[in-house]
C-alpha cells in the first residue's frame, strides 16, 4: 500500500548517496546538493552513505521516504529499488524494472527499436573479440553496457588500424557502438513532460571530466536546432521514458549529425537518476522550465512511492 508522502506535514527523509559504484563521488555531490535544497524547503533530511549494512541502517533510521541520489550500478539498476520495495519504504525515481532495463544499454536499445526510436548500430562483444580486431568499421565507441557518466568509454577513431588496449578494469563483455559525429543533445523528462533540449558543447570528447569538472563543457539551452530536430528530441525522450516505464525524472541523451538532417539523430541511452550536481544538466533544464533547485527536489521527493 502506498504511503502518501506529499500529505505528511514533515516526513522523515533519508538521502541515499555514495555507495560502491564507479560513480560514487558524483553521487555524494548529488546527495549533498539535494539534501541541502530539501532542508531549505523545510524537510528533515538524514544523509546516508549506502554500504554493506544498508538494510540495518534503514531499519534504524526508519524513514518515511528515501530520496535515491545513488548513481551507477547497485543504486540505479534495480538493486536498491528492490530492497526498498521489500522494506516498503517509498522512494524516488524509477522502479525495479525500469531501472534495470535502462541501465542495460543493449536491452534498452531493443525496447527503443520496438517503439520506432532511432538508435545507433551496436552489439555486445567479449574483450577478446574486441582486442583481436575491429568488430565494426571505425569510428566506433567501446563502453560498458551497464555503467553511466561515460565511465570506461573509449573512442576508436577513423583511421585507427587496431583497437586500443583495453584496461584490465573493463568488464569481460562490452558494448561496441557506431560513433555518430556531430552534436551531443539531451532532454529531461519530468513526470510525463519533456522540459527542453540542451546542446552540450565541449572542445573534445564528452567524457567524465567534461561532464563533472567545472568548465569541462558548455550547455546551451534551449538548443539552437532546426524545429523538426528539436521537436523530435522532445518527443523521443517522452517516448523512451514511457517505453522503459520510468517514473519521476529521467534524462535521455542523443547524438545528432547535422549533415543528415533529421536522419542524423540517434538516441543513445536514458538515465533514470540524472546527476544533481552544480554542473549537471537536469537541474538546469528544470530551472529553464521555471522550477528552482529547491522546488525541483521537492517535486521529486513528493512523487515518491512504492510499487513504481
Amino acid at each position: 500500500m502506498r504511503r502518501d508522502v506529499s500529505s505528511r506535514t514533515s516526513p522523515k527523509v533519508v538521502m541515499l548517496m555514495g555507495g560502491p559504484s564507479a560513480e560514487r563521488e558524483v553521487s555524494l555531490v548529488s546527495g549533498r546538493e539535494c539534501a541541502s535544497a530539501l532542508r531549505s524547503e523545510g524537510f528533515d533530511v538524514t544523509e546516508l552513505d549506502a554500504g554493506p549494512d544498508l538494510v540495518a541502517d534503514l531499519k534504524s533510521l526508519a524513514p518515511d521516504v528515501v530520496f535515491n541520489a545513488l548513481h551507477g550500478r547497485w543504486g540505479e539498476d534495480g538493486c536498491v529499488q528492490g530492497l526498498l520495495e521489500w522494506l516498503r519504504i517509498p522512494y524516488t525515481h524509477s522502479g525495479v524494472l525500469a531501472s534495470a532495463l535502462a541501465m542495460d544499454k543493449e536491452r534498452s536499445k531493443a525496447a527503443y527499436a520496438v517503439a520506432g526510436l532511432p538508435i545507433a548500430t551496436s552489439g555486445l562483444y567479449s574483450k577478446a573479440e574486441i582486442a583481436a580486431g575491429h568488430v565494426m568499421p571505425p569510428p566506433y565507441v567501446i563502453k560498458p553496457f551497464n555503467e553511466g557518466s561515460s565511465v570506461g568509454v573509449l573512442l576508436v577513431e577513423d583511421g585507427d588500424e587496431t583497437p586500443p588496449d583495453l584496461p584490465d578494469a573493463m568488464p569481460d563483455t562490452l558494448m561496441v557502438e557506431a560513433f555518430i559525429p556531430g552534436r551531443e543533445l539531451t532532454v529531461t523528462v519530468q513526470g510525463d513532460r519533456a522540459l527542453c533540449v540542451t546542446d552540450i558543447v565541449t572542445d573534445g570528447w564528452y567524457d567524465y571530466d567534461a561532464k563533472y569538472v567545472p568548465g569541462g563543457s558548455h550547455h546551451v539551452l534551449p538548443a539552437d536546432l532546426p524545429r523538426d530536430v528539436y521537436d523530435a528530441c522532445m518527443s523521443h525522450a517522452e517516448t523512451a521514458h514511457r517505453v522503459l516505464g520510468c517514473r519521476g525524472v529521467s534524462r535521455t541523451d542523443f547524438r545528432w549529425d547535422p549533415r543528415r538532417s533529421l536522419d542524423g539523430l540517434a538516441l543513445l541511452e536514458t538515465n533514470t537518476q540524472p546527476g544533481m550536481t552544480p554542473t549537471s544538466l537536469t537541474p538546469e533544464q528544470a530551472q529553464h522550465a521555471g522550477l528552482d533547485f529547491g522546488a525541483f527536489c521537492r517535486w521529486i521527493l513528493e512523487d515518491a512511492s512504492c510499487d513504481r
